[in-house]
């Protein structure tokens, strides 16, 4: 078996050259008549999509892409649920070197509109039944295009019409390891989202992780539950797989349900499943026996933190343990017990602890002044040694200098995460805190600032604070402290008015499950909001 190390080396003298191209890589070196996704729809029914299909029907829509004028460094915006014709329009788009950009299908306009702004995105593709959020005013600066076989406005286009119009071959676009991917989305503590841009060279780290950290091998049944609009569901469930050559399960279904969950489990025979706490806490919540054909063998857990009761009734209800993996958008997933064989001793699962290193990596933990290595067991700043860590890539977000600066330390040998926590003797991570104030509820990372800004804009709202609350299922939902604008009183029904206002103007996950109305928020003598005092 190949060194772990050897095995990064190869993986980063592949993906990161100057002729790297993006399609080749995740699709045509494959074999055409192997199985690259297989879509299950709302009956359970498959649709089966090899890599042969994958290339001609991403090679038609590149054509037609490349006709209406979309080229090298484009980006491409896409509003699709996870399944066959996500990887047809993303591998499109990586043909011709443009830039993926994908957005959660349940953001509202305005979060949409932020975000295609941000990015400055030439093409939007949706579904038809996320159209109406992309109406605007005015004339918007990017095309639109539906999946569906007709034009949803004058003026749109489809992938069906897109790929039927283009003259010549497909252009096949090197981007080079530095050359962009993708841009995704992470919400920040204060002010709007950031834009992680994702370069070539992360195939490398995404490959990693897929082999060592999920475990994923060639007889698998892969299935990954994260929304493509995700890092995790981008990076691991549409990426590595296609990058390794292997297949896997996309369910396509607008909505989370333990009982629709444990029959895929069973009926397609998922043996590496990887999803996020929520799911883990949702299946206990409402399983109390395994049906007989499930078979799962390895189980990951990553956006959060899993706590020890969960941990114990995964390993109890299923007979194998879950392994926890941390990591960020920026990164990557980077520490964790592996699912995979990487030639050392099988890591002990201890509750609270997260795992160590994956290969490739080197995690520390940081003194909070002097940048110096913590001692064992003392608590600091979770930080990735880029002088020890090859698989690093992330040097800034997209336009914003200021932010960027803040995640490496002055000499630029360390990324920060903005996480405390610890490392114990045997150089497992305890994860403790989040020091940006990020909310995690049902598997989405949230800016405290992005909710308090929707809701100072309803006309009741004179100015509010947003907290997390913790709970059982979702592990964290949003509190909001309100403090009324001159006359208006707190009527029976406006809490519920409120909630409403931030679903249709940013996302239902972001809504607040807690209102309270008070008279005043808890400030420091400067002014500053005390967000530890709102709870």
């Amino acid at each position: 078996m190949p060194d772990p190390a050897q095995r990064v080396a190869d993986w980063l003298a592949t993906y990161d050259t100057p002729t790297t191209s993006v399609s080749h890589l995740l699709c045509d070196r494959h074999d055409p008549h192997a199985t690259a996704i297989t879509e299950i729809g709302p009956t359970l029914a498959p649709t089966t999509l090899t890599f042969g299909d994958l290339q001609q029907r991403s090679r038609d829509l590149a054509t037609g892409l490349a006709d209406l004028g979309i080229g090298q460094g484009d980006r491409i915006a896409t509003l699709l649920p996870k399944g066959i014709d996500l990887a047809v329009t993303a591998l499109a788009v990586w043909r011709l070197g443009g830039v993926l950009v994908p957005l959660l299908s349940s953001f509202a306009p305005s979060a949409i509109t932020e975000r295609l702004t941000g990015s400055n995105a030439r093409l939007v593709i949706c579904e038809d039944e996320q159209r109406g959020k992309l109406d605007t005013d005015t004339p918007p600066p990017w095309h639109i295009a539906t999946i569906g076989p007709e034009p949803t406005r004058n003026g749109d286009h489809t992938l069906a019409a897109l790929s039927q119009r283009g003259h010549g071959p497909a252009p096949e676009t090197a981007v080079g390891g530095d050359g962009p991917i993708a841009v995704v989305f992470v919400s920040a503590p204060v002010g709007p989202p950031r834009g992680v841009v994702v370069p070539a060279r992360a195939l490398a780290a995404m490959h990693s992780h897929h082999h060592y950290g999920l475990g994923v091998d060639d007889e698998d049944v892969y299935w990954n539950t994260a929304d493509p609009g995700t890092a995790h569901g981008l990076y691991h469930g549409v990426i590595s797989p296609l990058l390794a050559g292997h297949a896997s399960l996309a369910l396509r279904a607008g909505f989370f349900d333990p009982e629709l969950t444990l029959d895929v489990l069973g009926m397609y025979q998922v043996t590496n499943l990887a999803t996020d706490p929520t799911t883990y806490r949702t299946l206990r919540a409402a399983t109390k026996t395994l049906p007989p054909e499930v078979v799962v063998q390895r189980l990951s857990s990553a956006g959060e933190q899993l706590s020890p009761e969960v941990i114990e009734w995964v390993t109890d209800m299923f007979g194998v343990p879950v392994r926890d993996h941390y990591g960020q958008t920026e990164l990557g997933w980077c520490a964790g017990v592996p699912n995979g064989d990487t030639g050392e001793p099988e890591q002990t699962l201890v509750p609270g602890a997260v795992g160590g290193s994956l290969p490739g990596w080197k995690v520390q933990v940081l003194e909070a002044i002097s940048d110096e290595p913590a001692p064992v067991g003392a608590y600091g700043r979770i930080a990735v040694d880029l002088r020890q860590s090859p698989l690093s890539w992330f040097t800034g977000y997209l336009d914003n200098e200021a932010a960027s600066q803040v995640r490496f330390t002055p000499d630029g040998d360390h990324y920060l995460t903005g996480d405390t926590g610890i490392l114990d003797r045997e150089g497992r991570l305890h994860f403790s805190t989040r020091d940006d104030g990020a909310i995690l509820t049902h598997g989405y990372r949230i800016g405290p600032s992005e909710v308090e800004t929707v809701l100072n804009e309803h006309p009741a709202v004179e100015e509010c604070g947003v907290y997390s609350v913790p709970d059982e299922i979702a592990g964290q939902l949003i509190g909001a402290r309100i403090v009324l604008a001159s006359g208006f009183e707190a009527r029976d029904g406006l809490a519920e008015e409120l909630r409403e206002w931030v679903c249709e103007r940013f996302a239902p996950h972001a809504a607040p499950a807690e209102v309270d109305f008070v008279a005043e928020l808890p400030r420091t003598a400067s002014g500053k909001m005390r967000r530890a005092r709102l709870r």
